[in-house]
């Protein structure tokens, strides 16, 4: 069976709906950002503070790379993975691509929302932090930087998707 790759922005849902779908199809799921965490041996800051954006970046490419392909999992993707390296090409030839277009404005209340709940997590986004007074404007930069990426995914889900929202229209997909 195909994977399934979700991408979209940070706290757009690719994780919590991704491991939902998962179970629902009896698939394996994949965190990219926990593989990286895992091979690095260190977290995502530390990889950005010591090692550098352009460094992370290709990570992410390595181990989107070792994901095996047809190997029936739902993966999901770093908010920036599909625009480096050429990503968003191999994403789509070797699986399903979902975005999960969610607002900028949604997102920063998610980031603030979990920031609140679990205050030792508020920093394990090198890129946005929920206290700064100019997230919101860094997050619609962001977005629309990225934006013609994300829409070359195979299904556009915008909101809050459901699981069987995003079965109906996975269909013929797999």
């Amino acid at each position: 069976m195909k994977n399934i790759y979700l991408i979209g922005m940070p706290s757009s849902g690719k994780s919590t709906l991704g491991k939902r779908l998962a179970r629902e199809l009896m698939y394996f799921f994949v965190d990219t950002d926990r593989m990286i965490i895992r091979e690095e041996g260190r977290t995502i800051p530390e990889i950005f503070s010591q090692s550098g954006e352009v460094y992370f970046r290709e990570a992410e490419a390595r181990v989107l790379r070792s994901i095996r392909p047809g190997g029936s999992q739902v993966i999901a993707t770093g908010g920036g993975m599909p625009c480096f390296h050429d990503n968003m090409a191999y994403i789509k030839a070797t699986g399903v691509s979902i975005f999960l277009d969610v607002s900028p404005e949604a997102i920063l209340a998610r980031m603030q929302v979990h920031a609140q709940e679990y205050p030792a997590d508020a920093t394990d986004r090198p890129l946005y932090n929920p206290y700064d007074d100019e997230l919101l404007g860094t997050l619609r930069q962001k977005y629309d930087d990225r934006i013609d990426i994300y829409r070359q995914a195979d299904i556009t889900i915008t909101g809050d998707a459901t699981v069987q929202a995003v079965l109906d229209r996975l269909g013929d997909w797999l």
